[in-house]
């Protein structure tokens, strides 16, 4: 007998609550417009599961949807989700104009492009005066993201957000030293213009500057944003959920639609599991320096030299679970910027139903290498 999807949220809820994650509870979130609706069926399996993250760290639309869950308390984050995707969602009327069969797509991807998405972007007048008119660094944008200033403001509680107990991490590109940078509420108080600055695409989002720096997009540098965690000092035990958009393997493309489709997705995927490969390696020396500095003996141990080469150890464990969005049928390399009501919710239940899944099988409980320091825990294992 198959078993519905509630009762084994309350039964994974329930093993939660007997035994508790091992460590700190860290949500990354990648960067992928419209793709971000994945998120939204994420969160929500946590939240039923009795997951609640300590940290949220986020580019692009993942910064705007890690502000919506550290911006607001745990019983209003899931439908404050929501309500900001319905908001940009296609309304009625433009759905009824891209519901045509064999031309429907083209016309919602046309009308994205020429006029906007509700709630989220308009089109910049700025650019009327073409692409080479000095408009300025903060307006040379062929879109204004006002309506998502507005919208953010509407549903974000910053008081909630700064000082909530959920840390928040942002990234961000630096246009003049191309570093990337992270705003993060463990150091400083955050506003919108953080969570702007994260999402600042270009060309179609003007730059957000803060201080004397201007800022984009943080996957312009790097769209998973997990290094955050593993870089963070000092370093504690944690279960990541490492939340992909972008699908790192794929079949060959046979034609240049699919092309553009297949670069989209090698460009935003980052390397993302390459990286954690890479860091998983190093922790695992800081385990290693760690287990050879015990077998000293004691006044060698104690000596200055020593103490500082021990200091390069460490002995936290990170459990990875990395969650990758399935594509949809039909997609193509405008995949991101697909806001209407069928997309975001086909994309919020994909996300749901596999964080459920993994989450049901409980993967940082399996047995690992002591010296492991970076358990990578694949959503297809």
């Amino acid at each position: 007998m198959t078993v519905s999807t509630p009762v084994r949220a309350e039964t994974v809820a329930a093993h939660v609550g007997r035994h508790p994650l091992p460590g700190q509870v860290v949500l990354v979130l990648q960067g992928g417009g419209a793709l971000g609706a994945y998120q939204i069926g994420v969160y929500r399996a946590l939240c039923e599961s009795g997951i609640e993250p300590d940290w949220v760290i986020g580019t692009s639309i993942g910064a705007i949807n890690a502000a919506l869950i550290a911006g607001n308390k745990p019983a209003e984050r899931h439908e404050r989700m929501e309500e900001f995707w319905r908001r940009i969602g296609a309304g009625p009327l433009r759905t009824a104009l891209t519901a045509a069969p064999g031309w429907g797509q083209a016309a919602r991807n046309l009308m994205t492009l020429t006029t906007g998405v509700h709630s989220f972007f308009r089109p910049n007048p700025a650019a009327l005066f073409g692409p080479l008119a000095p408009v300025g660094a903060e307006h040379a944008a062929w879109y204004s993201t006002a309506p998502l200033h507005d919208l953010l403001a509407e549903l974000v509680d910053l008081d909630q957000l700064n000082t909530g107990g959920v840390r928040l991490t942002v990234g961000a590109a630096n246009v003049r030293t191309a570093e990337m940078h992270y705003f993060d509420t463990k150091d400083s108080a955050l506003d919108l213009r953080h969570i702007l600055a994260s999402g600042a695409l270009p060309p179609a989002f003007p730059a957000v500057r803060i201080g004397e720096d201007l800022f984009w997009d943080g996957g312009v540098l790097s769209n998973t944003p997990v290094e955050a965690v593993f870089d963070d000092n000092p370093r504690r035990d944690s279960v990541v959920f490492a939340v992909h958009l972008w699908n790192p393997d794929g079949s060959e493309p046979d034609s240049i639609w699919e092309v553009l489709n297949r670069q989209k997705d090698l460009q935003y995927s980052s390397r993302a599991k390459s990286h954690v490969e890479r860091q998983r390696q190093l922790h695992n020396l800081r385990h290693i320096i760690k287990e050879l500095a015990a077998k000293l003996p004691e006044d060698h141990r104690a000596s200055d030299a020593v103490k500082e080469m021990e200091a390069y150890g460490c002995t936290t464990t990170m459990h990875v679970v990395r969650l990758l969005a399935p594509g949809l049928r039909g997609e193509d390399h405008l995949k991101d910027i697909d806001f209407s009501a069928t997309g975001i919710h086909q994309r919020s239940e994909a996300g749901y139903e596999e964080t459920m899944r993994v989450v049901a099988e409980m993967p940082w409980e399996r047995p690992h290498d002591p010296l492991a320091g970076v358990i990578l825990h694949e959503s297809a294992d």
